[in-house]
């Protein structure tokens, strides 16, 4: 299931620092900021204010699982060999509902991992995917959401479309980037809970559709663009908008034509967004400013330019919001990406 991510989408930087900081203890020095160059991200570490696209969590993935010999790259405490996800495949492929090949997936996972085990519960019309600690370790934050992801990355590649999720709770302290969750899961994401999970509803789960050996490569070729990224901007009212916005123009867009275009009532959609911890005008901001970084990043247009298709009327207004965005001024943040 290839899917496009959403629209100029970016995460902040510390949402992957678990998962920089996991490297680090994998790799020299000299590897470490070798993988970064090559991913497009070192000139941002220590960057708090700092932005990091798709496709360069993509990038990093790719190169880092490759030269760490661990497809989970440090996330957990023993190495999760080469070859371990096609071997997950291979045996959720064969699953003749999507419930089972939750069970497949969390038996696979339990003869792997010491510090954590997965039980799978269906009670009240709800099935959940559950991660016990086994230990007295913290919670590897980064390697929780990545786990959880495969899994319903997994689910949606057998259903050939993205298989509801219902709720995502994570054994953590709601963290100061937790509006990045949103750009990875469709549904509410839930903090300080007992367990990390993932919930669906049996009934929306839908069918197993079959699987060739090619499909079997391709998502393998894709990790972990296709598990990662799915459609989670159709979900989320916040996503839907910024999705609507990118369809549209942001331009000229405005909160009851926005409204109207997903039927319900200007309120009504100032509440849900409220709900997602977000506003109508913060999705547009954070739009113009992911457009702005994107066309930075490519080095094909000049500041003054950027700063008019993104609707300032003068550089140095783009200039003090661009700081107030990442950090940086414009011009150092293209400097530091070249």
């Amino acid at each position: 299931m290839t899917v496009e991510p959403t629209l100029y989408s970016t995460v902040s930087r510390p949402f992957i620092e678990d998962w920089l900081q996991a490297l680090r203890m994998l790799c020299t020095t000299a590897q470490y900021m070798s993988l970064l160059d090559r991913a497009d991200l070192a000139s941002g570490t220590g960057d708090e204010q700092g932005r990091v696209t798709l496709d360069q969590i993509v990038g990093l993935y790719r190169l880092a699982a490759v030269e760490t010999g661990d497809e989970m790259m440090g996330l957990w405490s023993r190495p999760i060999r080469p070859r371990a996800l096609q071997h997950l495949l291979t045996s959720v492929r064969e699953a003749t509902t999507l419930a089972s090949a939750l069970y497949r997936f969390s038996t696979f996972w339990n003869l792997l991992l010491d510090d954590h085990q997965f039980t799978l519960n269906e009670m009240d019309g709800v099935l959940t995917l559950a991660l016990h600690r086994q230990s007295d370790a913290p919670s590897q934050r980064f390697g929780h959401m990545l786990i959880l992801k495969l899994a319903h990355g997994l689910l949606s590649w057998l259903a050939r479309q993205e298989v509801p999720v219902k709720e995502v709770g994570f054994a953590f302290k709601r963290p100061d980037f937790a509006p990045d969750y949103a750009i990875i899961f469709p549904a509410p994401v839930l903090f300080d809970c007992a367990q990390t999970s993932i919930s669906f509803d049996p009934g929306k789960l839908g069918n197993v559709q079959v699987r060739s050996t090619a499909d079997l490569d391709i998502f393998l070729e894709n990790a972990p663009r296709d598990w990662i990224f799915t459609q989670s901007r159709s979900h989320t009212q916040s996503l839907r908008v910024r999705s609507y916005l990118g369809r549209v123009g942001w331009q000229d867009a405005n909160l009851t034509h926005a409204a109207h275009a997903m039927h319900m009532t200007p309120r009504t959609l100032i509440r849900k967004l409220d709900a997602d911890g977000t506003s109508f005008q913060g999705i547009k901001d954070a739009l113009r400013r992911d457009i702005a970084i994107d066309d930075l990043r490519k080095g094909d247009k000049s500041v003054e330019a950027i700063a008019l298709d993104v609707g300032f009327s003068s550089s140095a207004n783009f200039h003090r919001a661009f700081r107030r965005w990442t950090g940086n001024t414009p011009s150092s943040y293209r400097r530091k990406m070249t």
